[in-house]
């Protein structure tokens, strides 16, 4: 597919697969699953499928090692396809071999971090719709110019340039990978509090405490 056809095509949401990442090793929280650490009394990950569901129809969790933990979530679970943790492009593309063995009819897929409780409630339209208007065949979020890499919006038939470039080349860098394609920027720069915020270090559970309380506690998240 051309760079051309790829931006006139007209996409819905309805084409669109959500992935949770969730395929990293947490060493600077001593191991396991960051997600599953709690604010205001609920998982982070609670809040990301949540709102992941609110936006999309079908969402899966890229994560490695025991699927069972997630078991309670009732999503589907999608290990990596190649080896020794390779990063956030190694869960992009597993996500696209899941979409071609369940769900072919999907264009694309949406990628977000499983620690990450408030990315935005639009984060796929207006992501969407930028790529859309831009022209473009990705597109990744930023916040107040700072890029958000694990944030992206990326056409499944990209599946054999990246398993190429993952398999044989050794890439682990996105955005080095997705410039020859043409990324549209996709700024969230009107949100007050940093939507991409995500729990790193045992601080960080301090902090989005705070900013829960600030953004009115889990109103933003119950139905």
């Amino acid at each position: 597919m051309t760079s051309e056809k790829g931006a006139q095509m007209q996409i819905k949401s309805s084409q669109i697969v959500g992935v949770i990442l969730a395929g990293g090793l947490a060493r600077r929280m001593g191991g396991g699953d960051k997600s599953m650490l709690k604010l205001g009394g609920r998982r982070i990950l609670d809040y990301v499928i949540q709102s992941a569901h609110s936006q999309l129809a079908t969402v899966i969790i890229n994560a490695n090692g025991d699927p069972k933990r997630f078991a309670e979530f009732n999503v589907p679970i999608q290990a990596d396809i190649v080896p020794d943790f390779a990063g956030p492009l190694a869960g992009v593309v597993s996500a696209m071999a899941w979409v071609a063995q369940n769900q072919p009819q999907t264009t694309h897929i949406i990628t977000l971090a499983a620690d990450t409780p408030f990315f935005p409630a639009n984060y796929v339209t207006r992501m969407l719709e930028v790529m859309q208007l831009k022209g473009q065949r990705l597109a990744c979020a930023s916040y107040q110019g700072r890029t958000q890499p694990v944030f992206g919006l990326w056409p499944v038939d990209l599946f054999d340039d990246l398993f190429k470039a993952l398999v044989e080349d050794d890439m682990r860098k996105v955005d080095r990978f997705t410039a020859p394609y043409g990324v549209a920027d996709v700024a969230f720069d009107e949100l007050i509090h940093n939507p991409f915020f995500n729990v790193n270090t045992p601080e960080d559970i301090v902090i989005g405490q705070q900013i829960l309380q600030k953004m009115g506690g889990q109103k933003r998240y119950n139905k």
